[in-house]
């Protein structure tokens, strides 16, 4: 019998197994690859000094080299957060955007980087300002937050617009609650407080970096479940219940699974906003895709945040900004632009 090959999708065959490749999504993510392996080579190259290509190839190779010092020690580990990073935000916005079936929906806006930064804030002003420990807080406070999100906003379901204005609620109260930890607080806490709550890579090294990446690592499988259980989430109720799909279950551990990745992430570099609103809305439009693409998410969130740390290492050097402000002067215009486009389309429909 002749199976019919959905349009856009190519055949991969590994032995007995067939897997259907979406065309442009791969070309997507290629073309991402690309572009982020150059923007890191060009992140080890460019800084207070100039390091040649072929001298950082020495370095990440493992040869001698003069330069091992400005690469290796103090740009690759400062890159590798960064990228780790960017991936974890850029797979928790798409996730939280697929459950909650709207654009607007990042950890940032509905209040769950909020509920990290409270608890890790509310920590550092009571003494706690261990690297090992903070992250795990990060974690706690993100799945605190998003707990009492998604309980308020059920009503015998999960309705995306209710689900959004509970977490955008949510998300001034703790950003006010942060506050309120920061002016209580000692006065140099606060002010190391203030540059982690605007998402920052400065003095990030391997002690961030490698407790991260062993997270990832254990979490991959769960993201790999989520790339193909995010196909029934963007169905109609109706049909994924007659398939057999436990929309519930499903949409809890997608979201619990988001939680947890922009937790880490916070945990790590700090909230640096508009990453999770950004990359899976960029990667979507890039591939077309009837859901987000996790992987195309993964590589924009990366490419979004090493881009924007060498801006903010360069822009006004030898002053070094928090790569939250970049993302955030990126973000609060398209964040806007959403809006905008978000009433017209309403108005135009009702019209």
């Amino acid at each position: 019998m002749t199976r019919i090959r959905p349009a856009g999708y190519a055949v991969v065959r590994f032995g007995k197994a067939a897997f259907l490749l979406h065309r442009r999504a791969a070309a997507a993510a290629v073309i991402l690859a690309l572009l982020l392996a150059a923007s890191c080579l060009a992140y080890l190259c460019i800084g207070e000094s100039f390091v040649a290509p072929g001298e950082v190839l020495k370095v990440l190779t493992g040869q001698p080299s003069p330069d091992e010092l400005v690469v290796g020690t103090l740009r690759e580990p400062r890159m590798v957060v960064g990228l780790l990073v960017g991936a974890a935000f850029g797979v928790a916005g798409g996730l939280i955007q697929t459950v909650a079936r709207n654009p607007l929906a990042s950890p940032d806006i509905i209040g769950i980087s909020q509920g990290a930064s409270a608890l890790t804030v509310g920590a550092m002003t009571l003494g706690v300002t261990s690297a090992t420990v903070l992250p795990y807080l990060s974690v706690l406070g993100g799945i605190a937050a998003a707990a009492l999100v998604y309980v308020f906003a059920w009503r015998g379901g999960l309705h995306a617009t209710r689900f959004v204005l509970i977490g955008i609620g949510f998300a001034i109260a703790l950003r006010s609650i942060t506050t309120l930890f920061m002016t209580k607080g000692d006065y140099l806490v606060a002010q190391q407080a203030q540059i982690w709550m605007t998402g920052s890579l400065n003095g990030r090294g391997w002690t961030e970096a490698t407790p991260l990446a062993w997270t990832l690592l254990v979490l991959l499988p769960f993201v790999f479940w989520a790339a193909r259980a995010q196909r029934s989430v963007t169905m109609d109720d109706d049909t994924a219940t007659a398939l057999g799909v436990r929309l519930g279950h499903v949409r809890l551990g997608l979201v619990l699974l988001g939680v947890v990745l922009a937790s880490v992430a916070t945990g790590a570099a700090g909230p640096v906003d508009f990453v999770a609103l950004l990359a899976p809305q960029i990667a979507r439009r890039m591939t077309r895709t009837a859901q987000i693409p996790l992987l195309c998410s993964a590589l924009m969130g990366a490419l979004i945040v090493v881009l924007a740390d060498l801006l903010a290492r360069r822009l006004f050097s030898p002053t070094e900004l928090p790569v939250g402000v970049l993302t955030a002067a990126v973000g609060a215009p398209y964040l806007i632009w959403l809006i905008v486009r978000s009433r017209s389309v309403r108005n135009g429909g009702t019209s």
